[in-house]
């Protein structure tokens, strides 16, 4: 039977530290859920500061401290591709939601888009806090936060069937 994956778009603002992130921690739950055949997970920045490079080198530290493998390469948002292929568009903080929001073309589009504190089940944040300019604690924040909210996620897209 082939079935059409799920496509899950994680996006901040310079696609270094919190999104490839976020696109780790998912793909890592996807796999340990054998899911990994029915999704595609990717992740995006709002500006293209970055593009072409790999994950902050703390991000990937931490990440892999954790088991985690950040070996996405950054890349900008593409609203004409990115809002028609994807299925949930999963931001970080508010202001990557309103730049999203403002690239939206219709209804359909901004409805794809979603706060990944969204999906919290232990956190009351509000936001995942860019780790770029702090120390350790930071990145492992976003991590904490992440994991958190990735398992929501996943619940919410399964239906709460796992």
């Amino acid at each position: 039977m082939n079935r059409v994956k799920k496509k899950v778009l994680f996006v901040c603002m310079g696609n270094i530290c919190r999104s490839p992130g976020g696109e780790a921690v998912f793909k890592k739950m996807i796999e340990k859920a054998s899911l990994s055949a029915q999704y595609e997970i990717d992740s995006a920045g709002t500006i293209a500061a970055h593009a072409g490079e790999q994950a902050d080198r703390r991000m990937q530290r931490h990440a892999s401290q954790r088991g985690y493998l950040l070996d996405s390469i950054s890349r900008k948002v593409q609203p004409e591709i990115d809002f028609q292929h994807f299925d949930y568009i999963i931001v970080m903080d508010d202001s990557n939601y309103d730049d999203l929001v403002r690239l939206a073309r219709s209804d359909e589009e901004v409805q794809k888009i979603s706060k990944i504190t969204d999906y919290s089940q232990n956190y009351s944040y509000t936001s995942v806090p860019d780790p770029y300019y702090g120390g350790d604690e930071g990145f492992e924040l976003v991590l904490d936060l992440l994991e958190d909210a990735c398992w929501g996620l996943l619940e919410f897209i399964e239906g709460n069937s796992l």
